[in-house]
């Protein structure tokens, strides 16, 4: 646990690169004191100011110069044609050589998902890396999986994404024991499709070392009745983008009736350490790994501040200090077992 790890950086990445990506590193370094190294991707012309400006990174980092990047607006297929090079794709190239315990990056979403896939391949059959969205609860936090990525799945996809929403939740919250929850239209066994009732009863049979709650609906979301929500990435984009709009109405409501006038005001300036509390509460989590892979990726936002960077790496530092993938690898040979079992081979001649 107490081993160095070495975080390869996009340093282009994001809307800002080297400005917002060097003041960052320096931040997660401060915090981890000696634990931490790192391996910047990246123009070494516009990376040398930024190094110059922050202080605490002497021998800590190692620039890999490339003056190559992927765009922020590029398609995922022509990102992929011509990714060589860039220092996106030398980031996740350094943790398929071993020479660093995961990538990070805050550059195209579809861009590093495509590029990760294909250096480092997916240790579980699914379409793409599944996103992760850590939900603010009335208890905490709760991590729902897909919100985006796979937008349809079959009962193995969902069980896949209970297998890995369940590691990472104790990876990164430190959380023992998970209870992970299947999203439903109902909370009874008769309710929902049949791929999310039939992942269900897998669930149940107890043939996985998972804390199974059974099915949980969408008020749930945020009442923190369960610490890890699977859903597919169709439903789970819409839940998140819905939460996202909510919240923002609100922030912007609760702004106008604190402004509305000069007493509101008044007591807005009083409150401000509340009000900065409930900011933080409502505001969206920096990162997001990228579940499934033989290897740790995170996607920062694109928009991150230097603290949103650091909070970021701290995610895949503790990711790469877990036993995360050894317990995925653990709990997918089970799901092998388990859906040949319950979903046998149709005999010859059935419709």
């Amino acid at each position: 646990m107490n081993k160095t790890v070495v975080i390869s950086v996009d340093a282009m990445g994001g809307d800002h690169g080297p400005p917002v990506v060097v003041p960052g590193v320096a931040l997660a370094a401060s915090r981890a004191q000696n634990g931490l190294r790192f391996i910047l991707h990246g123009d070494q012309a516009q990376l040398a100011p930024a190094l110059e400006r922050t202080p605490g990174l002497k021998g800590r980092v190692e620039v890999r110069h490339t003056d190559t990047v992927v765009a922020m607006d590029e398609k995922p297929a022509q990102a992929l044609r011509r990714s060589r090079g860039t220092s996106m794709w030398n980031a996740v190239e350094s943790v398929k050589s071993g020479e660093a315990h995961a990538a990070i990056s805050a550059g195209n979403t579809g861009a590093l998902m495509a590029i990760s896939k294909l250096q480092l391949r997916m240790s579980v059959d699914i379409e793409r890396p599944p996103l992760v969205a850590t939900w603010p609860t009335a208890k905490g936090v709760s991590t729902v999986l897909d919100v985006g990525a796979n937008v349809d799945c079959d009962a193995e996809r969902l069980l896949e994404f209970a297998i890995l929403g369940e590691a990472f939740h104790r990876a990164a919250h430190g959380v023992a024991r998970p209870s992970v929850g299947l999203l439903n239209v109902g909370s009874e066994d008769m309710k929902g499709h049949e791929e999310v009732r039939q992942a269900h009863r897998i669930l149940r049979e107890g043939r996985f070392d998972i804390n199974y709650h059974g099915f949980v609906e969408g008020d749930d979301l945020t009442s923190g009745v369960v610490d890890v929500v699977v859903t597919d990435g169709f439903t789970g984009n819409v839940a998140l983008k819905t939460a996202e709009g909510v919240a923002r109405f609100i922030t912007a409501e609760l702004r106008a009736a604190l402004t509305s006038t000069p007493l509101a005001t008044a007591g807005a300036f009083l409150a401000q350490g509340a009000l900065r509390a409930f900011r933080e509460k409502m505001s969206p989590d920096p990162a997001a790994p990228l579940l499934g892979l033989n290897g740790v990726v995170v996607k920062s936002h694109g928009g991150a501040t230097d603290k949103d960077f650091a909070a970021a790496i701290r995610v895949a530092c503790t990711l790469a200090r877990s036993d995360y993938a050894a317990e995925i690898e653990r709990n997918m040979r089970k799901l092998v077992a388990a859906v040949g079992e319950s979903c046998p081979p149709a005999a010859d001649g059935a419709g």
